[in-house]
């Protein structure tokens, strides 16, 4: 198989971001800072001449909005790209989540008790719905999804706090390279 890249980029910052609220499958809009980092981020593939074959992102808004404003190519939203659920915590205070331990499994099966999902039943479905993407036709993948699917999802490949110790925040992009049903981290893009 021929060696593919995926670019794995965060939504822009939103107004429960500020808020410090905990959205998992509910949504909040962009802030003008969200609007202006994914401008930003569209403008540093266009310096560097990047171009995809194909975009998605997840159902939610926030992440739609988002690849809107880095390109202007057809796209397709996913449900396997969703963040993870915290049911009943959805639209609280962050200062409710369990403080996390061990980066590689996040919450655990916490949030199953008031209706949400285990940690690593958002990594299963963002893990393969990524690699059934990367599996498909096209060399170069943009897919804009959120911080805790993301952090899931890459911790199957590499050392979380490789991520965290970057700086990761809103419109971060991790560039993959993809071959043979393996994900190597190549780079990290902060703004």
């Amino acid at each position: 198989m021929m060696k593919k890249t995926l670019y794995l980029m965060r939504h822009g910052q939103t107004l429960f971001n500020i808020l410090k609220k905990i959205q998992g499958w509910c949504d909040s809009p962009l802030t003008q800072t969200g609007i202006k980092q994914s401008k930003i981020a569209g403008e540093y593939f266009k310096s560097h001449q990047i171009t995809f074959d194909r975009a998605f992102c997840s159902t939610a808004e926030r992440s739609s909005d988002t690849l809107e404003l880095v390109t202007k190519m057809p796209y397709k939203r996913l449900k396997g790209l969703r963040e993870m659920s915290f049911g009943k915590f959805e639209g609280e205070h962050e200062y409710l989540n369990p403080k996390i331990s061990d980066p590689r499994k996040q919450y655990g099966d916490f949030f199953v008790q008031y209706g949400g999902e285990a940690s690593w039943e958002a990594q299963a479905r963002v893990n393969d719905t990524i690699t059934n993407l990367m599996n498909e036709s096209g060399q170069n993948t943009l897919v804009v999804s959120h911080a805790g699917s993301i952090m899931l999802f890459s911790s199957l490949w590499t050392d979380p706090n490789k991520i965290i110790d970057s700086g990761f925040s809103n419109c971060s992009i991790l560039k993959y390279s993809f071959e043979n049903n393996k994900f190597t981290l190549e780079k990290i893009i902060n703004f």
